[in-house]
């Protein structure tokens, strides 16, 4: 069963063997070395890479999501990774960066054209299939310079300050009031007048879902950052961004974190269990999960704002936003029926022209209200199926290295657990959102996916045989 699962998920895919020996790769990946040897910028090519990337990271949460300025700077991004490929020398430091999450992502990707190609509305499908592209090509530049330590640690610190200050301007909008740009509470509900913060992001969704992952990432650096200072740091950064993340008083958001917390519970829980006494070994997770439901109890019992948006979480049609993503799921089933096997091309545009075909009377839509239904939707269950397996290729990649790192006992592997945690909690936000395609959020994703890959390294065949029969 152990090999099964190994091979499933390219686990013993010889990836290193087949490139040094594939003719694509050799005509592709070094075909302009010698152009980059008597290239004075190109010699700083991984710094240009990350420069250009610290833009995306700081300009994305503070511009409109359909800026043209967020598709230049992708298309930068995509742009100079493609010329650091082409330029690279064909050695095998660089054949290593190509990892089992690499291929099913260009997997997803030929699945997508494919899509595209078949689609009803083949224009719209093609102009958002280029946005995809940007997206995914996104994802082989971090993972590429993030795989310095230097660089990883820089872009996480300025994720992090960057999500601070949109924090720190979402707090203040619950004290000093912001005026809500559209209604995303029940009108008849008591929490009508309620204040749902959206900081620089214009919708509290979406910045639950931007935030999730520094609630996290920011917890993890208080295990991660050494010295005083920078723990007080990133002490502060928690309280803020919990403090943000609990004013969008977004549900799907609160499912997100749950889910989250109970991953870091866990996954710390394995880090330390070779250094807990045997008390803590059998306790500590069920202390650290119990006060965890404990706070979310007090919340409920002295807040009335957060438990009436709880339990308005299992109100079912009572709730008008429920009872919305109800009747939008019932017509995106409709949708899946007519076209199952690779939907209707990627992207927004692709489904606002079919959505209305299918959608029952007032419930206008611009998204299926869950990531899964919307891949479904846009490439087929072919592409579901891809992006499943897709998923159980990172967290397998994810858990191998962090059982290598633990080994180590390297301070790395907590970054790590941040990344699983944060990529767990933001695909339980997608179950009742799509937030996660927009560009602040998608691109923390591909963040999140390229530092799982970072810490990709090749296991030997025979190790993992001698493991299997072990």
């Amino acid at each position: 069963m152990n090999l099964i699962w190994q091979r499933f998920t390219l686990s013993f895919l010889p990836i290193k063997e087949y490139l040094g020996t594939s003719y694509l790769h050799r005509f592709l990946v070094g075909s302009l070395h010698s152009w980059r040897q008597t290239s004075l910028l190109l010699q700083w090519g991984d710094i240009i890479a990350a420069a250009l990337l610290s833009l995306v990271y700081t300009v994305v949460p503070f511009v409109p999501n359909n800026t043209t300025l967020v598709g230049l700077l992708l298309s930068a991004c995509a742009g100079f990774w493609l010329l650091l490929t082409i330029s690279d020398e064909i050695v095998s430091e660089n054949v290593v960066t190509v990892t089992p999450i690499h291929l099913l992502v260009f997997l997803y990707w030929a699945i997508a054209i494919v899509a595209t190609a078949l689609s009803p509305v083949k224009k719209a499908a093609l102009n958002d299939l280029f946005t995809l592209t940007l997206y995914l090509l996104l994802f082989p530049l971090c993972a590429r310079v993030l795989r310095s330590p230097r660089i990883r640690s820089w872009l996480i610190t300025l994720y992090l300050h960057i999500s601070l200050i949109v924090s720190v301007y979402g707090v203040r909008q619950k004290f000093f009031g912001a005026a809500q740009l559209a209604t995303w509470v029940d009108p008849e509900s008591p929490l009508s007048k309620n204040t749902r913060v959206y900081s620089y992001l214009a919708n509290p969704n979406l910045l639950a879902g931007y935030i999730l992952p520094a609630v996290v990432l920011s917890f993890i650096a208080i295990f991660a950052w050494r010295g005083l200072v920078p723990k007080a740091l990133a002490f502060t950064m928690l309280i803020v961004n919990l403090l943000c993340f609990r004013f969008t008083d977004s549900r799907g958001g609160f499912i997100g974190l749950t889910i989250a917390v109970i991953a870091l519970v866990l996954l710390l829980r394995y880090w330390y269990s070779g250094f807990l006494p045997r008390f803590w070994r059998k306790w500590l997770l069920p202390i650290i999960l119990g006060s965890f439901a404990a706070m979310c109890v007090i919340a409920v019992i002295f807040s009335e704002e957060f438990r009436l948006r709880f339990f308005s979480i299992f109100a079912g049609r009572q709730d008008s936003s429920n009872n919305f993503r109800i009747n939008v799921w019932t017509a995106v089933y409709g949708m899946i029926h007519d076209r199952p096997f690779l939907g209707i091309g990627p992207g927004h545009n692709a489904f606002n022209q079919v959505y209305p075909f299918y959608q029952l009377s007032r419930y206008s839509a611009l998204s299926a209200y869950s990531i899964y239904l919307e891949i479904a939707v846009e490439t087929g269950l072919i592409g579901l199926a891809c992006f499943v397996w897709l998923l159980m290729v990172i967290f397998n990649t994810a858990l191998v290295q962090l059982q290598q790192l633990r080994q180590l006992t390297s301070v790395e592997g907590f970054w790590l657990i941040g990344a699983i945690a944060s990529l767990a909690g933001m695909l339980g936000h997608g179950f009742v959102d799509t937030v996660w395609f927009r560009p602040a959020v998608n691109t923390v994703w591909w963040f999140m996916v390229a530092l799982v890959a970072s810490y990709y390294t090749p296991i030997n065949r025979r190790d993992q045989a001698n493991e299997v029969i072990n």
